[in-house]
C-alpha cells in the first residue's frame, strides 16, 4: 500500500512538472490544502474541502477550475477560495486528487457499508432473546456508535457511552417534532386517566351493557365497547374487560371469549383511528423515515400524517380482525379451542393482585357516573384535531381550487397540514375539558384531577422512553447509511411488491418475541420504510407506484405488530385481558392464537396480492372479508344448541 501510494505521488508529479511547465506554473503542497472527513463509509460519497491559499490567491476567489478525484475528471467551484469536491472512498485505494500543478494522496480507510446492518440486526437479536425493547434498543445505538467511532479520526469506541448520551438522545429531544409527539402523547394519557377516575368511562359501559340479555348481545356490547374507547388500548382492556366480566358470567359467556374479544379490539381500534395515544408515536416513526428517505435527495410531498391517512386502505389485519370477530359473536359459531372453552363456559377465577395499571383506571368510590364526563373530552379532541387540521392545512386555498375533487381537497388540506400542532391544540383541549367537568361538579377535587393525570402522564412514560431510543437509532442507521445497504443487497434478489409482504411477517416475529407493539414500530419503522422506497425507485416505478408500496409497507409495520402482539404471551395488552377478564393466561393465549393466526394468513395474502396488483386495498379488504365469512361458515360450529 505504501508502495502503491508512492508510485501514485511520484505519478502525478512527473504528469504535473511536465504539464504545468510549459505554462510557466509552479505550485508547493502548501497551495491548496485537502480536508477529508473524519468519518466516511466505503463507496458512499462525502464532501472534501479544498482551499487555496498560494501566490496569486485573488484568481482563486470566485473561479472554477478542472481536478481529477479518485481518477476521475471534476470541476471545483470555489468560493472565497474554498470549494467542495464530492468523492467516495474505496477500502483497497487511496484518496487522490490532482489540480493544476498540484498531487495529493492520502490513505483513508472507511467503514464497509456491510456493517450498518449491525444496529438494526442486534436490536432485534436482543429482543429475540431477552425478550426487552429498551435494552435492546440501547445495545443496538451503542454498536453502532462504537463502530462509527471506530472508524473515525481520532476516535475510540469507549466515546460511544457519553455520545449517546451528549449526542443521540439529545438530538432526539431537540427535534421539534419530537417535543410535539412526547407532549401529545402524555397529554392524552393524562386525560384517559382523568376519565376514568371521574367515572366517566365507567358510565359509557354500564350505559351499552345494560342492552345486553343473550350471550350474542352481551358479545356485541362488549365488542362495541371496545371499538367506542378507541382512544387508548391500556383503557379499552382494563375499563371493558372489568365492567363487563360479571354480565358476561351471567350470560354464560365464557371467560376465554371475553377476554379474546377485549384483547383484540384494543390494538386494532387504537391502530387505526385517527386520534389516539398511538398516533404521536406512528407520526414520529413515519416523520423520522421521511426524513432520512428526504435527506437522500428523493422528495415524498406528503406530511405524516397524510402517509398514515394513505396506509389505511392497507391495514387488513386490524380491519379484519374486527370482522372477523364480528362473524364469530353474530353467527354464534367458534372453532379450535375456543368452541371446548364456550361449550364449557367454566368460570375461572384469577387469584393475583390487582396491578398498580388497573387501580389507576378505576373510577373513584361513591361517585356518580355520568356518560358525557367522557364524551364531552373525546369529542373536544376530534373536534379541536379536525379544526387544527383544516386551519394548519390552508382549507380555504384548498377548498377554492375548483380544478380539485372533493376527496382531494381533503387529502389536500390533510397532507399540507402541520399535524403536531392540531394534536397538540386537541389534546390540551380535551384534557382541560376532563379536568373542568371533574372539577366543577365536585366528582374530583382539584388536587385529586390534577394528581390522576399525573398519574396518566406516568403511564406514558415507557412510551417515551421507546420512542426517544428509537428516534436515536433512526439517527444512527441514517448516518450508517443502513438502507442504502439494505437496498444494494435487494435489488435484483427481491421484488419490490415483496417488501410489504416481508414487512408484515418481520414485524410480527419481533411483536411475538418482545411482546410489544410499540417497540417493534420503534425497530421496524426506521428500516422498513426507506428500504421501501429505495428498492422502488431503484426498480424503476414511478413515485405514484412507490408511494402506493409505502403506504402499504406502512400499514404492514403496525399491522404485524398487533398481529405479534395478539400471538405473544408475553404481550402487555394479552396479559392485561386476562388480568381484567380474570381469565386464565394460558387459556386465553390457547383460544386467541387460531383466531389471531386465521385473520393474519388471510391480511398476509392480501398483502402480497394487493402490491402486486397494485390496486386500492379496500378493494381486498372486501376480498378479505368474504374469504374469512367461509372459514367461520367451513370451521365453526354452534357452542350452544
Amino acid at each position: 500500500m505504501r508502495a502503491k501510494k508512492f508510485f501514485i505521488l511520484i505519478l502525478f508529479s512527473v504528469f504535473s512538472s511536465l504539464s504545468y511547465a510549459q505554462a510557466g506554473n509552479s505550485y508547493s503542497t502548501e497551495d491548496f490544502d485537502v480536508s477529508l472527513p473524519s468519518f466516511c463509509i466505503e463507496n458512499i460519497p462525502v464532501l472534501v474541502t479544498v482551499s487555496y491559499s498560494g501566490p496569486d490567491s485573488s484568481n482563486y476567489i470566485n473561479r472554477s477550475i478542472p481536478a481529477i478525484v479518485n481518477g476521475k475528471r471534476s470541476r471545483l467551484h470555489f468560493t472565497n477560495g474554498t470549494a467542495k469536491a464530492e468523492a467516495s472512498f474505496d477500502r483497497n485505494e487511496p484518496f487522490s486528487m490532482k489540480i493544476e500543478g498540484f498531487a495529493y494522496v492520502e490513505e483513508k480507510t472507511p467503514m464497509p457499508l456491510w456493517l450498518s446492518i449491525i444496529p438494526p440486526l442486534l436490536v432485534i437479536l436482543i429482543a429475540f432473546i431477552s425478550r426487552e425493547v429498551i435494552s435492546s434498543l440501547s445495545i443496538g445505538i451503542l454498536s453502532g456508535i462504537g463502530i462509527m467511532e471506530y472508524y473515525t479520526d481520532g476516535g475510540s469506541i469507549l466515546s460511544a457511552f457519553p455520545r449517546l448520551i451528549d449526542t443521540y438522545l439529545v438530538d432526539s429531544l431537540a427535534n421539534e417534532d419530537h417535543i410535539a409527539v412526547i407532549i401529545f402523547s402524555t397529554l392524552i394519557g393524562g386525560m384517559v386517566a382523568v376519565i376514568s377516575k371521574n367515572g366517566g368511562m365507567a358510565a359509557v359501559v354500564h350505559k351499552l351493557s345494560s342492552r345486553a340479555s343473550t350471550p350474542r348481545s352481551g358479545q356485541l356490547v362488549t365488542w362495541l365497547l371496545g371499538i367506542a374507547i378507541f382512544f387508548d388500548d391500556y383503557a379499552n382492556t382494563l375499563v371493558v374487560g372489568n365492567t363487563m366480566r360479571p354480565l358476561t358470567d351471567k350470560l354464560k359467556i365464557s371467560r376465554e371469549k371475553l377476554s379474546y374479544i377485549v384483547d383484540s379490539t384494543a390494538a386494532p381500534v387504537a391502530a387505526i383511528a385517527f386520534i389516539t395515544t398511538w398516533i404521536g408515536a406512528e407520526l414520529g416513526y413515519i416523520q423520522g423515515a421521511l426524513d432520512t428517505i428526504n435527506s437522500s435527495g428523493e422528495v415524498i410531498a406528503e406530511s405524516a400524517y397524510g402517509i398514515f391517512f394513505g396506509s389505511l386502505q392497507y391495514s387488513y389485519y386490524p380491519v379484519l380482525c374486527l370482522f372477523f370477530m364480528f362473524v364469530i359473536i353474530w353467527t354464534g359459531k367458534d372453532f379450535g379451542p375456543m368452541l371446548k372453552a364456550e361449550r364449557e363456559a367454566h368460570q375461572l377465577s384469577f387469584d393475583s393482585e390487582e396491578s398498580d395499571n388497573l387501580k389507576d383506571f378505576e373510577p373513584a368510590k361513591g361517585i356518580p357516573l355520568r356518560p358525557f364526563n367522557a364524551v364531552f373530552p373525546i369529542l373536544t379532541i376530534i373536534i379541536v384535531t379536525i379544526i387544527g387540521l383544516f386551519v394548519t392545512g390552508n382549507a380555504s386555498e384548498h377548498f377554492n381550487n375548483s380544478d380539485l375533487s372533493l376527496g382531494l381537497k381533503f387529502s389536500e388540506t390533510i397532507g399540507s397540514a402541520d399535524s403536531y400542532k392540531a394534536l397538540l391544540w386537541a389534546s390540551l383541549s380535551g384534557l382541560a375539558v376532563a379536568l373542568i367537568l371533574s372539577v366543577s361538579q365536585r366528582i374530583l377535587s382539584l388536587n385529586q384531577a390534577v394528581e390522576s393525570s399525573v398519574k396518566g402522564f406516568k403511564s406514558m412514560i415507557d412510551a417515551v422512553i421507546i420512542l426517544i431510543l428509537a428516534w436515536a437509532l433512526a439517527g444512527i442507521t441514517d448516518e450508517m447509511h443502513t438502507a442504502d445497504y439494505l437496498a444494494g443487497v435487494a435489488s435484483g434478489t427481491v421484488s419490490f411488491w415483496l417488501i410489504p409482504a416481508i414487512t408484515f411477517v418481520i414485524s410480527a416475529l419481533v411483536a411475538f418475541s418482545t411482546g410489544s407493539s410499540w417497540g417493534t414500530m420503534a425497530i421496524i419503522y426506521p428500516l422498513m420504510l426507506p428500504l421501501s422506497w429505495a428498492i422502488s425507485i431503484d426498480s424503476g416505478q414511478d413515485v405514484e407506484t412507490a408511494l402506493l408500496l409505502f403506504y402499504n409497507t406502512t400499514s404492514c409495520v403496525l399491522a404485524g405488530s398487533v398481529l405479534g402482539d395478539h400471538c405473544s404471551p408475553i404481550s402487555d395488552t394479552t396479559i392485561l385481558s386476562s388480568l381484567a377478564t380474570k381469565c386464565d393466561h394460558v387459556q386465553h393465549v390457547r383460544t386467541q392464537l387460531p383466531y389471531a393466526l386465521a385473520v393474519g394468513l388471510v391480511a398476509l395474502f392480501l398483502t402480497i396480492l394487493s402490491a402486486f396488483i397494485n390496486m386500492h386495498g379496500m378493494i381486498f379488504t372486501l376480498v378479505g372479508a368474504i374469504i374469512l365469512w367461509f372459514v367461520v361458515k367451513v370451521l365453526g360450529r354452534k357452542a350452544r344448541a
